[in-house]
């Protein structure tokens, strides 16, 4: 894609940088014995992955952490600053913890589909997907109120999935990581924009390096903002930061998060908004037929 392709706009009220708070919630959509999977969720704090068909119970209560413990950190940090993220939440998760869903829809905050488990698409037919789509949104309309506009797979899709989320009134993913802006997906007959995401600033880091910390994590966030944050000077940038509430929610992470917003919240030039509105807005500014 050439440079031609990006065409310049402007954030709302001349900010210089539209921020995307992440989280996502996965916790009890993970694969589970429990639940009819071959084997136990193979994403574990110690990197412990069990093919066999027995319970995790260890890995199960991580995962629960993430709904007791490390929800009401995150929620309170984000209520405490007025700030709106985009829940990435895979549906059975929200079905499961209905407390949860409910703070998350009082707070303003958007929903946006994870699937319906926390599941790879990559093996299933088209016929497969499209079902597997349609129960994410019935399931996340039924939760919340209101359908899901934002589609973020568990990374492989297929040739298939950007076409369906167009055809089922999607209106952009979340499934790329090629560039710091919106753009449009022009391969697609049906519009659907693009809002790239970032797995450098996601706090999965946690686990999969454990030797990495909450300090460094928080520089790295910080600095990732800075940079952004001058080059929207002159040109139009986002920057996402990806949250899990069982990784940091945990006290000796969140405060790394606090952290974080603390910095942001000094710039009242940046525009700290969901994902959603990222995308309408770039869809006005940019119309796709003048793209």
């Amino acid at each position: 894609m050439s440079a031609q392709e990006f065409p310049d706009f402007r954030w709302p009220e001349g900010r210089r940088l539209a921020l995307s708070l992440v989280v996502n919630v996965e916790e009890g959509a993970e694969a589970s014995i429990a639940d009819g999977d071959k084997y136990p969720e193979s994403v574990d704090e110690l990197g412990i992955a069990i093919r066999k068909p027995i319970r995790n119970f260890p890995n199960e209560g991580n995962y629960r952490y993430g709904i007791n413990a490390g929800a009401p950190r995150v929620f309170a940090l984000l209520e405490e600053r007025g700030m709106q993220a985009t829940f990435t939440a895979c549906a059975q998760a929200l079905e499961r913890a209905p407390a949860l869903t409910a703070r998350m829809v009082a707070g303003g905050h958007e929903a946006c589909s994870h699937g319906y488990r926390w599941a790879f698409q990559y093996h299933m037919d088209e016929a497969a997907e499209r079902a597997y789509i349609r129960k994410a949104v019935e399931s996340i309309e039924r939760t919340t109120g209101t359908r899901p506009y934002g589609w973020l797979s568990r990374y492989l899709t297929t040739a298939n999935t950007r076409r369906l989320l167009a055809e089922e009134g999607f209106r952009y993913t979340m499934d790329d990581f090629s560039h710091d802006r919106p753009f449009w997906d022009r391969e697609q007959p049906r519009p659907l924009v693009v809002v790239p995401y970032a797995l450098d600033s996601n706090d999965m880091k946690f686990w999969t390096d454990p030797a990495f910390s909450p300090d460094a994590w928080a520089r790295y966030a910080i600095d990732t903002f800075d940079w952004l944050y001058e080059e929207g000077g002159s040109a139009p940038r986002m920057m996402s930061l990806g949250v899990h509430l069982r990784i940091i929610g945990r006290p000796g992470r969140i405060g790394a998060l606090k952290r974080f917003l603390d910095h942001v919240a000094g710039r009242d030039d940046v525009w700290v908004t969901t994902r959603l509105a990222i995308a309408d807005h770039f869809a006005r500014a940019v119309p796709r037929a003048a793209a």
